[in-house]
């Protein structure tokens, strides 16, 4: 059945290319807070912990969305690790358990890409006035905005 919102299907094609490119950066970064959840040790063991749990859970309640909103423009979500390692910014998480305030690093550039992917999308979404997905994105950059700088906090000395 023909889909007919008001957006034409070449920019629902490219509004859903960006969001695929988003969906695989959030759950990219969803991995790999859950990895350091597992693996940080160390002296801030207990706040990093608690702090990375409620990371994930935010990350992990956040793909829904993206992907729903995907399948609502018309098109087929990404949902497989080898469709999320060639559409995402972020590196996989790395293989050894880096030391907790490395796990705190990369985590704050993990959010920082993930805000700028978003951004990105904007001018798209804007032309073509997808308010529903405009709407998405400023809540998802508004979170990886400030949990960068939560972040960034814990790494000033």
């Amino acid at each position: 059945m023909k889909i007919d919102i008001g957006i034409s299907e070449k920019d629902r094609k490219a509004i859903t290319k960006g969001l695929g490119n988003l969906l695989a950066d959030t759950y990219t970064l969803y991995l790999t807070t859950h990895n350091f959840h597992w693996n940080v040790t160390g002296p801030m063991f207990n706040s990093l912990h608690d702090m990375f749990m409620q990371q994930y859970t935010e990350l992990w309640n956040a793909v829904d969305p993206i992907a729903e909103r995907i399948r609502s423009l018309g098109f087929p979500a990404p949902g497989s690790y080898a469709e999320f390692a060639k559409l995402s910014s972020l590196p996989d998480a790395p293989v050894k358990p880096p030391k907790a305030l490395e796990m705190v690093a990369i985590l704050a550039k993990g959010h920082e890409a993930t805000a700028k992917t978003a951004r990105a999308l904007y001018p798209l979404v804007d032309k073509a006035s997808d308010e529903p997905t405009a709407d998405l994105l400023t809540q998802r950059i508004t979170v990886h905005e400030q949990t960068a700088w939560m972040l960034r906090s814990l790494l000033e000395q």
